[in-house]
């Protein structure tokens, strides 16, 4: 009898590694109870503080403020504050939420100054917001909003009072200066967002009636419109400082003649570069130095106060240093000199709990877990749109990219990289998305989709590729369809997280196993979303599909609308839809247009996509739309996977500093959190508004 093969000291090693991570993850589960994190000062109890309050919160009678702004309204140089406040503002309505105590900054990392992280950390330009995790919908700037009887005219009534970073009032023409002088402009290169666009992709018409009442009227039915004013990504822009900006555009100042203005112009409207730029934001921007760091202070005109009438934020200051090393940004995290972690951002992922843990006396953190909310975990997706012929041709073979689905050892990277959580995945929308929530019939058709592609086996994947002529060749390896090199080349951006870059090493030796030539392709972040929305790059695999809280209103990996994602050049074409440009150089090659756009073939999966999602935009009836969704998740199945999961739901690693209160549990948010989502911005949505330290003087 041959003996068995001895271990090399790497295995046990990894072995090793792995068992103690699992260890200190189950200690960061729902049964550990974190150090006050979350705590109430009347200490209800976690059942009677989860969640929060569904329905809009009246305003107290009194209202108070940061001792800091009382000095300057007591030195004359600020309001009082019932003249910086709306005339009812917004109550915080989180059940976790307790009161606060003035003070302290808060210590935050981020790896561009310019990093959209930023905006993340606050929802306050939203015209509505999301609630306990996606299932509900609140006011925000406007305070109530109603439909026609078929949903094509929607009216929306902003809070009256509201003001500007720099006291100026918020009015509607600041949100006609968006559409009209931007969005609608022949010159601007803003298009319309998804929320200003019917079904059909058609832009709205935008009016004000007045001051405070905003009309958006459609060519057909937008019920989803609410849920679109809420998502984070949607709303960025939907109100500008026209008082502001208005220098800077050739309508409003005749000295601006240079024909690429809005280039200077979108530099100051950026709130967030711009420290003079007014924002509607808790913190403002007082200081941003280029590649170094960002620093925010309270606006003392934000809007929204805590249950007890205290103006929010609670906190001064918030910090973001730049530190564009991933093991620099963990080694000043264990060393203390951070005092919030959202994993995803940093990134901070679940091989790095058990050297948290080791720290803890030095950071002083609490470690916890929340659900990402992933349908894929770290996602790998080809461009459909490939500008060589012969290859995408290939890529849109639906056997092409199943196969390769089949020849993914997803156990090994669900235990490599995700330490055996989550479930194994062909790559959905997040698993907490609403069509898939109340039926047995939306439940059945998740694991469908999760299900169709996920089993490991390469026989069948070997078999797959033989059948559409992707055999081996005199070389040893597979070529393309009729002979030739066939490569598949994995671009990703050269700073990719440890987490892309494991999974795709397994990609590459699992391919490589049935036969394929794959070759990792790392490029300068600088550029790389442009080389990608122009069709130039192969494949990508470093982000991950989370969107959601449902297909529709957070609809870019589902249906391609925008460049950015697994067909770029269709999604170029739709965004472009109802402009001026969208009827020009039909008769030039897709690829050579400017920019680079294609449309999509008649009854083809794109166009299928594309049909479904107008329809389901357009229909009023929930039942009946949720069944659209689900035909286009069947599309999905037949025609894909566009885009290619590996684990879906892992847990998130957050952490937080000891002393600060206000930050929630898994076990107090609606659904577990929902982390790794862009149209529900997070933390945004749980209002770090009302993070406070339990003792301000020594946070400063």
């Amino acid at each position: 009898m041959p003996s068995q093969p001895s271990l090399s000291r790497r295995t046990l090693l990894y072995a090793s590694a792995v068992t103690a991570a699992m260890t200190v993850i189950g200690a960061c589960s729902s049964n550990e109870k974190p150090a006050q994190q979350g705590t109430t000062n009347d200490n209800k109890t976690a059942a009677a503080s989860k969640g929060s309050e569904g329905k809009p919160l009246a305003p107290p009678r009194e209202f108070k403020e940061s001792p800091q702004l009382a000095q300057q309204v007591k030195a004359g140089s600020l309001p009082a504050l019932n003249e910086r406040l709306p005339e009812r503002p917004y109550v915080v309505p989180h059940r976790w939420c307790g009161n606060g105590k003035y003070g302290g900054t808060l210590l935050n990392l981020t790896d561009a100054s310019n990093s959209g992280i930023i905006g993340e950390y606050v929802y306050g330009r939203s015209p509505l917001r999301w609630l306990n995790d996606g299932l509900d919908i609140g006011p925000g700037l406007v305070e109530s909003w109603e439909s026609n009887d078929d949903a094509t005219a929607w009216t929306l009534h902003l809070r009256k009072g509201l003001k500007w970073s720099d006291g100026q009032p918020l009015t509607g023409a600041d949100a006609l200066y968006w559409w009209e002088d931007l969005v609608l402009n022949d010159v601007h290169p803003a298009l319309p967002g998804d929320s200003g666009r019917s079904g059909a992709g058609t832009p709205m018409q935008l009016k004000a009636t007045d001051d405070l009442t905003l009309v958006m009227t459609f060519d057909s039915p937008t019920p989803l419109t609410p849920a679109l004013l809420a998502n984070g990504v949607n709303t960025t822009d939907w109100f500008l400082p026209k008082h502001y900006l208005r220098r800077w555009h050739p309508k409003y100042t005749k000295s601006v003649t240079a024909k690429n203005w809005y280039e200077e112009h979108d530099q100051h409207s950026n709130w967030a570069q711009d420290p003079k730029c007014p924002t509607l934001t808790g913190w403002r921007v007082t200081e941003y130095q280029e590649g170094r760091r960002v620093q925010l202070e309270r606006n003392p005109y934000y809007w929204c106060v805590d249950k007890a009438g205290a103006q929010l934020p609670y906190v001064d200051t918030l910090v973001f240093s730049v530190v564009t090393e991933p093991e620099v940004r963990k080694l000043q995290i264990q060393e203390g000199k951070v005092d919030y972690v959202h994993g995803a951002f940093i990134p901070i992922g679940l091989g790095d709990i058990s050297g948290m843990k080791r720290t803890q006396n030095r950071h002083d953190m609490n470690v916890s877990l929340w659900d990402s909310g992933s349908g894929t975990g770290s996602v790998f997706f080809f461009n459909y749109d490939y500008p060589e012929e012969k290859m995408r041709t290939l890529i849109r073979n639906p056997k092409f990219r199943q196969a390769l689905s089949f020849a993914f050892d997803r156990a090994e990277a669900q235990k490599a990289v995700y330490f055996n959580t989550g479930e194994k995945t062909t790559g959905t929308y997040s698993p907490k998305a609403n069509e898939y929530q109340g039926s047995d019939e939306g439940r059945q058709i998740y694991r469908q989709w999760r299900d169709a592609y996920v089993r490991y086996d390469p026989a069948r994947a070997k078999s797959m590729l033989d059948e559409i002529g992707v055999r081996v060749g005199a070389s040893g390896k597979r070529e393309l369809p009729g002979g030739g090199d066939l490569v598949i080349r994995i671009d990703v951006p050269a700073d990719v997280s440890n987490e892309h870059e494991t999974k795709n090493n397994l990609l590459k030796r699992n391919w490589e196993d049935i036969g394929l030539t794959v070759r990792i392709n790392p490029l300068a972040p600088e550029g790389f979303g442009d080389q990608w929305a122009n069709g130039q790059l192969m494949a990508q695999s470093s982000w991950e599909v989370g969107d959601g809280p449902d297909h529709l209103t957070g609809p870019w990996w589902f249906v391609p609308i925008e460049p950015a994602r697994w067909a770029p050049l269709h999604g170029r074409m739709w965004s472009m839809r109802g402009t001026p440009e969208e009827k020009t150089e039909q008769n030039v090659d897709p690829w050579k247009r400017t920019p680079p756009r294609i449309d999509a073939e008649p009854g083809g999966p794109i166009a299928q996509l594309w049909d479904g999602y107008a329809r389901g935009k357009a229909e009023v009836d929930g039942v009946a739309r949720q069944k659209i969704v689900w035909e286009m998740i069947k599309v999905h199945i037949e025609h894909g996977p566009f885009f290619m999961g590996t684990v879906a739901n892992y847990p998130q690693v957050t952490m937080n500093k000891r002393a600060l209160r206000n930050v929630p549990t898994r076990e107090q948010l609606a659904l577990g959190g929902m982390v790794n989502t862009w149209a529900h911005p997070t933390p945004a949505v749980y209002d770090p508004e009302a993070y406070y330290w339990d003792d301000p003087s020594a946070h400063t």
